[in-house]
């Protein structure tokens, strides 16, 4: 195992367990003590994980948003099945916009198959994901946001106007009828609001924890979303509610 899969497994086992031991590293990594702790080093020095006494544990935020690691690993099979069913809403030919977030990124691995597809991104792991496919890859400059790896962008420094976008695919941080979408980065959000703008179709690609939930910033109400793409666990009630009001939800499996 390369230490970079090494090291994302530590970032896994630490989603659902919280703290680790050296002990219970080195039983279940199967690696020598020595190499646990180059791997920690790592991940010390990158901000992911601090050490406590006998162990380690993940960097907790003080408030907002997680970084995009540490949610890169959490709620993953749920994130891998709303990425499938975004696939298939995808054709031949489209151009797409691919927004940051973890969920989106996963949309990237399953797009590569497609044909004569132009995607358009701000997401620096979507982008790395797509580099070697015959996708035509679109960044759009700007000032990179490190805890999300991704680039937001003012209308000075990139001609959105110029753009076809048939379907763009956004993340949510809160989603309900009444606020609509919202997120907790205002950079964030002026991108996504230009793309809303220009998008023939907008799909949110979020998790069933993000309903009923209102964050910083205000992206969207649903009125201007086509569907929303969650995954299996969202509350029937909920699901009834949404459906009532005219939403329209793929709820992956």
């Amino acid at each position: 195992m390369y230490p970079l899969e090494r090291q994302q497994l530590i970032l896994r086992m630490l989603v659902v367990k919280k703290t680790l031991t050296m002990n219970e590293l080195t039983e279940a990594l199967d690696i020598s003590i020595d190499t646990v702790r180059r791997d920690i080093q790592q991940l010390v020095k990158q901000g992911k994980i601090e050490k406590i006494y006998g162990g380690i544990k993940l960097i907790e935020t003080i408030m907002g948003e997680s970084n995009i690691d540490e949610r890169m690993v959490k709620n993953l099979e749920e994130k891998e099945a709303i990425a499938k069913a975004c696939s298939q809403l995808i054709n031949d030919g489209d151009c797409i916009y691919l927004d940051s977030g973890s969920t989106t990124y996963h949309i990237a691995k399953y797009m590569k198959t497609k044909k004569k597809l132009t995607v358009v991104t701000n997401s620096l792991p979507a982008a790395s994901e797509l580099l070697h496919s015959d996708v035509e890859l679109i960044i759009i400059g700007g000032k990179m946001r490190k805890q999300e790896q991704s680039i937001v962008t003012y209308d000075y420094l990139f001609n959105f106007e110029k753009l076809n976008v048939t379907k763009a695919f956004i993340c949510a941080s809160g989603i309900s009828l009444e606020k609509g979408i919202s997120d907790y980065s205002l950079e964030e959000v002026v991108t996504r609001k230009k793309i809303i703008s220009l998008a023939e179709q907008v799909y949110v690609a979020a998790g069933s924890e993000k309903f009923e939930k209102n964050v910083t910033v205000a992206v969207t109400p649903l009125s201007d979303v086509h569907a929303i793409i969650t995954d299996c666990n969202l509350p029937k009630d909920i699901q009834k509610t949404y459906e009532a009001a005219g939403i329209q939800l793929y709820l992956a499996k």
